[in-house]
């Protein structure tokens, strides 16, 4: 019985060799299914009660592009205040203090555990429980004022996210084996550096994925701040705006979905070379040209 050639160690060589390829006709089946699925559910939107004239009036209205642009700074700012609130209190989670452990116990618990629409209807009327804010007597201004639809979705959005980033902060610190803290406190490292210089950089191998998904989350959960009411975001515009005034709500729903559609598509891009980019050295897998030039290698030398 002919054998395949060895390799030194008792691999054996697989150069040259071809690898038959079998006919998976149950995966053909599946796909030719969901192909007749998706051809007539693409047929029932075609030939439904929808004006698809409206969609291409409004796909590129000035108005739409501006409720996009609103849209991506409002996630935008409340991502940025989700990340320095979680970033804060996971390290107070970790922190031997136990009044500092204590409060970012009941802060991940209060947000975490209430609706975040009902968050945000409540820093909207915050002036009913603080008709004033300021420092009493020296200076203060009427809640009322101040407290816009935009700052009341903003803060809703942002500390509600921050109690869900301190987690994930907290468990990406948490893959970083101890011994990591000890080397750099034994070579006079302090606290905060060890943390920055450290254990943040290898953290973030496992931070970054699950914040990719809160960014893209938090885009989709702006939708939510038409309830303050902010209607100058793309679904408020379409929802209330342009679909109100043009009696044809399906057809701006389709507009809507389109330009979540397109821009969460570039941010799982964006996500993509992020989490390659942190995870440079933590694989395995050996790269295409890693294998080329194991293969060159062994036709070079054969006795290797």
């Amino acid at each position: 019985m002919r054998t395949a050639p060895t390799l030194a160690g008792g691999f054996p060589d697989i150069s040259g060799m071809s690898v038959a390829r079998e006919l998976h006709w149950r995966r053909w089946l599946a796909a030719a299914v969901i192909l007749v699925v998706l051809a007539a559910i693409g047929r029932a939107f075609a030939g439904g009660q929808i004006e698809w004239s409206y969609v291409g009036r409004f796909l590129t209205a000035k108005v739409i592009l501006d409720g996009i642009v609103n849209t991506m700074v409002m996630a935008v700012l409340a991502m940025a205040l989700g990340i320095v609130l979680g970033v804060v209190v996971a390290i107070m989670r970790l922190s031997p203090n136990p009044v500092l452990r204590s409060v970012a116990s009941g802060y991940t618990w209060l947000f975490r555990g209430t609706p975040l629409i009902l968050q945000l209807l409540l820093w909207f009327n915050l002036a009913l429980v603080f008709p004033a804010i300021g420092i009493p007597g020296l200076w203060s201004v009427r809640a009322v004022d101040i407290m816009t639809p935009f700052l009341a979705a903003l803060l809703g959005l942002g500390i509600n996210q921050g109690a869900y980033t301190a987690e994930v902060v907290r468990g990406g610190i948490l893959s970083v084996d101890v011994g990591q803290t000890e080397a750099a406190k034994s070579i006079g490292m302090t606290g905060l550096t060890t943390l920055r210089r450290i254990v943040l950089p290898q953290a973030m191998r496992v931070i970054i994925p699950p914040t990719g998904n809160e960014v893209i989350s938090m885009l989709k959960t702006t939708s939510l701040v038409t309830a303050v009411p902010f209607t100058l975001d793309l679904f408020g515009i379409t929802s209330r705006e342009i679909a109100a005034r043009e009696f044809a709500p399906v057809p701006l729903l389709m507009v809507a979905a389109f330009w979540y559609l397109v821009v969460t598509s570039i941010l799982m891009v964006g996500q993509f070379y992020l989490e390659r980019y942190f995870s440079r050295g933590a694989s395995r897998k050996l790269t295409t040209k890693q294998l080329e030039a194991l293969a060159k290698a062994q036709i070079q030398n054969p006795g290797m």
